[in-house]
């Protein structure tokens, strides 16, 4: 388990190197009520993972042989970012599908990448392979105690800047941050934990068991596909009773539209996928019911004004 104290800790840890993203209040979304949000997608190399790897690299020794880590497109180039800005070499490996625009991203940290074919689990397994093989320190995308406190600086982040809701959306991929949210809130407000039906990893490990596997696909598997949901986020989404839904991928397409349309906000998928089961009915506010919803990653593909960058 991961605890508040952990988190504060992160907090203080990774403060001058992390951005403090904005919030905000949104209507016009086509919803009968205002939602808060967290515009998390604006953190370095675009998504919340950057909170996770600066806390994992702070708060230990990194061996000569620098760090390596597995990813879907986001953690790894948190981790390239991270590691990169402390003076650390890092290897990162992708499957192919993270797709031309975080693969674009992970390479202009300069941090040395293997992209490989297959999923997270042939990126991870050969992460894995050159961590035995060099000593490198392996970070975890979402199953690790530094990992999952440093995505809890996020929603500790958010309470400071004032946020009122009785209930947070957030989307599940691993579970590192809905874990690290868990972990700070301690069921002092309701979280609603967010997957793509054909993502399904924490609403079926909750119905089958810890060690449930599942296949994965869609629009934001690239993000939200891990085929196995961390331990840390099992165990605490199990001891606070978190609620689960499931939405479809035409769901978050047009949560993603409504976000660019009316607010002129431009996330990825995985950034939308919360604010989808709003917009679609998968989670129905009570009356009076205050909502927030976390943006958390921006990294569109393709990205719309990469031409413009050459």
């Amino acid at each position: 388990m991961v605890h508040h104290d952990e988190i504060t800790a992160a907090a203080l840890r990774i403060a001058p190197h992390i951005r403090r993203t904005p919030v905000a209040m949104l209507e016009g979304l086509g919803l009968d009520y205002p939602i808060a949000v967290k515009l998390e997608h604006m953190q370095h190399t675009g998504s919340f993972k950057a909170r996770g790897a600066f806390n994992t690299l702070l708060s230990q020794p990194v061996p000569a042989a620098g760090v390596v880590a597995a990813s879907g497109g986001n953690h790894g180039a948190a981790v390239a970012y991270a590691a990169t800005s402390l003076g650390h070499a890092a290897h990162i490996f992708v499957p192919e599908f993270a797709g031309k625009s975080k693969i674009d991203l992970i390479r202009s940290t300069g941090a040395k990448l293997s992209v490989l074919p297959g999923t997270y689990a042939e990126a991870l397994a050969a992460a894995q392979a050159h961590e035995a093989a060099t000593g490198a320190m392996q970070i975890h995308a979402y199953d690790a105690p530094g990992t999952v406190a440093g995505q809890g600086t996020v929603m500790a982040e958010w309470e400071a800047q004032g946020l009122e809701a009785d209930t947070v959306l957030i989307a599940v991929g691993g579970g590192g941050l809905i874990g690290g949210a868990m972990a700070w809130l301690a069921g002092r407000r309701k979280l609603v934990a967010v997957e793509p039906r054909l993502a399904p990893t924490l609403h079926n490990a909750l119905a089958e068991g810890p060690e449930t596997t599942v296949e994965v696909s869609g629009v934001a598997a690239n993000a939200l596909g891990a085929r196995k949901i961390g331990r840390i986020c099992y165990d605490l989404a199990t001891a606070h009773n978190i609620t689960s839904v499931l939405v479809e991928d035409d769901a978050i397409t047009r949560a993603q539209t409504l976000l660019w349309q009316r607010a002129r906000i431009l996330v990825e998928p995985a950034g939308a996928a919360a604010l989808a089961a709003l917009v679609s009915g998968a989670y129905t506010p009570a009356i009076g019911e205050k909502v927030a919803v976390l943006l958390c990653g921006g990294n569109i593909a393709p990205d719309p004004l990469a031409s413009a960058s050459h």
